[in-house]
Order: C-alpha cells, then structure tokens, then sequence
C-alpha cells in the first residue's frame, strides 16, 4: 500500500448510513406535532424528501449551507399549506428533540471495511485525515457525536461540517479550508498531489476536489469500495 500524506473523507454514503428508523421516527414526530392540516404519514415522509433533494441541490450549486433549522421551518410551511406563522415553533426544543431522535436511532457504518481502513491508514504513522462533509437535517454538532459512538472519530484528526463554516461541497473554499487545516509540521512541503479526497458524490465529491487539484476517488455509488484506497498509488 502506497499511502497519501493526507485522507479527507465525505461522511454520508462514505463512512456512514443512516438508520431506516431515524427517518420514520422523525415523520412520525412532525406527523404528531405540526400536523394542523391532518396531513398523511406518507405525505409527510415524501415533503421530506422533496426539501432534502431540493436543499441539497441548492447547497451544491450555491456552494453556502441551507441549516437544518430553515429546513424544518420548509417543512412545517409545507405540511401545513404554506402557512407561515411560526411562532408556536420552540427551535431549541426542536434541536434538541432532532438530535435525540438521531441517538435513539443511530447511524450505521457504511460498511464493516470502514475502521479497519482508516485503521490502516492512521497506524502507518505517514499520513493524517479529516471528514470533510455537507449538511442536511442533521447538524455537525450531532454527527461529531455520531462519529465518536461509531468508532470512527479515533481516526480522524478534524472535521469540517457546511453548516458550520457556511459553505457546501463543490464550493472551492471549502475544500481549501481542508487544506489550510492540515498539520505542516507534520507534513511540511505537503504538495496538492499528497492529498486525496473520498466520497461518493460524483459532483461535490469528486469534481470538487479536482477543481482544486486535488486527487479524488469515488466509491460506493460505483464498483469501488473503501478497500481500493488500500491498493490505490501516489
């Protein structure tokens, strides 16, 4: 195995996936508290994707961030006919209640393959890696959380998360806020060439990186899995 000198990580679809009952607890919970138009289960489950692939379209073409609590607002407005008037809304309560929602039902590793690659590569001592990763419903401040529970945070030497820095892979200066946070004391001279970006998204993973002159690999949404980075060159 020829190691890079630095690993930056997408997190969804990458490393992690979510829990199928995450997602219906949290239709459920909107189903339950914010349902003044009697809205269905399903209608309310398929609001939510709606939002999540239109947020998600927007942060890659705008390169900013759409927060989860404005998401939540989008889909309060929509399950109730666009009625705007949020003012019974607790956003603190509803964090709060989003976030345990993930820890009852928590995220999964992607694959069984995922520590034992990031293992590889922090025991070789060479090289140092991050998480560099888009946002949706659920924020930074939780996945940091979710990572440590699942046993990758051990691995990893920082995380950067779009809601947190207001900005959204492919967006350049997200990824050169990667490159600025990587340790040149430990890796002095470190060329864009020593550097590899992972992930699954074939635009904000990969055409990302590559704007920047990064290397890039995609995996998962391909023939490709973790495991080729242990047999990937320089």
């Amino acid at each position: 195995m020829a190691f890079y000198k630095h690993y930056s990580f997408d997190l969804w679809l990458t490393l992690i996936k979510s829990n199928p009952t995450y997602k219906q607890e949290r239709v459920q919970y909107f189903f339950r508290n914010f349902n003044s138009k009697h809205k269905s289960i399903d209608e309310i489950a398929i609001t939510f994707r709606q939002v999540d692939l239109m947020v998600n379209a927007i942060n890659e073409k705008a390169g900013k961030n759409v927060d989860a609590d404005e998401m939540y607002l989008m889909i309060i407005s929509m399950i109730n006919d666009y009625d705007f008037n949020f003012s019974e809304v607790d956003l603190e309560v509803l964090d709060q209640d989003m976030e345990q929602i993930v820890f009852n039902h928590m995220p999964q590793l992607y694959c069984t393959d995922c520590l034992t690659v990031l293992d590889k590569i922090k025991d070789s001592g060479k090289s140092s890696t991050n998480i560099l990763s888009n946002t949706g419903f659920i924020k930074g401040k939780t996945l940091k959380k979710v990572i440590e529970h699942l046993g990758i945070g051990q691995f990893i030497d920082f995380q950067l998360y779009s809601d947190e820095v207001r900005m959204s892979k492919p967006n350049a200066g997200f990824f050169q806020l990667m490159l600025d946070r990587i340790d040149r004391t430990k890796h002095p001279g470190l060329l864009l060439s020593d550097v590899i970006h992972v992930g699954d998204n074939p635009h904000a993973d990969i055409r990302g990186a590559e704007a920047l002159g990064i290397n890039s690999m995609l995996i998962n949404s391909n023939k490709l899995s973790i495991l080729n980075l242990l047999y990937d060159t320089v």
